[in-house]
């Protein structure tokens, strides 16, 4: 088979997989006729959709596609054979799945790196008296009132495009329109429309804070995946002619590049100093905030991201009791029961089960890639060559010289 054909097929089965097991296709914005094909077909059956994704992994093999190519789509295809067979069972194991899915190995976090968070934002939170209730109150503090949400994600969002837009090219035309929702098991969501076009969901049943606002834009929009839907569709679809590109899917390899991409956006597009920057554009809408702790409380808070992936682990590898998993998020992420819940929620869901290891082990990788950055070579711009780079988990590991499950946290900010 031409590459041409396995690229189609990919596509196709891709699109297939998407009726069987619904929220797969996150964005297509390739050849609207391939699309229609597959809705006015027949119903697939998991099973064969499985069949046929570990036959097309051997034509892909065949086909005498370059080395890059060929391993995005053979690593693709796995996830989608992965996702098929789940559907008819037996399930794998669940670091099996998360090995399928995402490239990559995982392993429990180290309680004692937690605890040295803690003992971090012990420092930096005022007040006395237990670390949660600091925290709760000096998050408390930092909460949005609703009306104020949309026009600080709009200054936000103008701000960090036009940052962006001095190393990394936004096609002509692009837009991210925003909207405000709620009832959703996520905090904010990417829609990517085709034509340089998103819209970002974001929920507004959580409270919203000063301080993480930034993070959310930076990571939805600007450089994050707004701007790395439009990369895509521009160098990869329309410039190199690989159609794959035009199809994001779910709980595939791609996700945990993209995630790691949008979860360290913010640290590329600003970089230090992103809380006295935050601070003066949120500061026009009479918003105020203190920018300086606010960027030193995230950085150590950070580093207690592993503890999310943990509690799948915990979930859906142990067997924990739901409750155990919600007192676990709450000990060392610092959060409100609501929040836990929240949590929990998104990695009970059946399509979000696993995706929790695409923002750990995605910022672990990103975050690695950009601290290999050359002497004097802006963060933004080696940034930019994962955002055009289509590159799968394993290849930014073998371009870095890491084994998998070999990343280290690295503070890119």
């Amino acid at each position: 088979m031409k590459a041409g054909a396995v690229a189609r097929e990919y596509v196709l089965l891709g699109l297939r997989c998407g009726r069987v097991l619904p929220g797969l296709v996150d964005a297509f914005s390739g050849d609207p006729s391939w699309r229609s094909a597959v809705a006015s077909g027949p119903l697939p059956a998991p099973g064969e959709l499985a069949e046929r994704a570990a036959r097309l992994r051997g034509e892909v093999a065949s086909a005498g596609l370059p080395a890059r190519r060929a391993d995005f789509l053979d690593r693709q295809l796995a996830a989608l054979e992965c996702a098929m067979r789940r559907l008819v069972g037996p399930a794998p194991p669940f670091r099996t799945e998360l090995r399928a899915y995402f490239d990559t190995e995982v392993e429990w976090g180290e309680p004692d790196d937690y605890r040295a968070a803690h003992a971090e934002l012990a420092g930096l939170l005022p007040g006395g008296g237990p670390l949660a209730a600091r925290m709760a109150a000096y998050r408390k503090r930092e909460e949005l009132p609703r009306a104020l949400l949309g026009p600080a994600v709009q200054a936000l969002s103008g701000a960090l495009r036009a940052l962006t837009g001095r190393t990394v090219e936004l096609p002509a035309g692009e837009t991210v329109y925003y909207e405000l929702a709620g009832d959703r098991p996520w905090s904010g969501f990417n829609h990517y429309l085709g034509g340089y076009r998103s819209k970002v969901v974001v929920n507004a049943d959580m409270a919203r804070r000063a301080s993480t606002l930034p993070h959310l834009v930076a990571h939805e929009a600007y450089p994050g995946h707004h701007t790395e839907r439009c990369r895509r569709e521009l160098v990869q679809v329309r410039g190199a002619g690989w159609p794959e590109h035009g199809l994001f899917l779910v709980n595939t390899p791609e996700c945990l590049v993209s995630e790691g991409l949008a979860e360290l956006g913010l640290a590329a597009a600003v970089g230090p100093g992103w809380g006295r920057w935050a601070q003066g554009v949120l500061a026009e809408l009479g918003i105020r905030m203190d920018g300086e702790l606010a960027e030193r409380v995230e950085l150590a808070a950070a580093r207690l991201m592993p503890a999310r992936q943990d509690a799948a682990l915990m979930l859906h590898e142990s067997g924990a009791d739901p409750d155990e998993v919600v007192a676990y998020l709450r000990r060392w992420l610092l959060v409100s029961e609501a929040r836990a819940v929240q949590m929990l929620r998104f990695m009970r869901h059946p399509l979000w089960r696993a995706y929790t290891t695409t923002y750990v082990e995605g910022h672990r990788l990103v975050g690695r890639w950009l601290a290999a950055a050359a002497p004097g070579e802006p963060v933004l711009a080696r940034y930019a060559t994962l955002l055009d780079g289509a590159l799968t988990p394993s290849a930014v590991r073998a371009a870095l010289a890491i084994p998998a499950g070999g990343d280290t946290d690295v503070n890119a900010g």
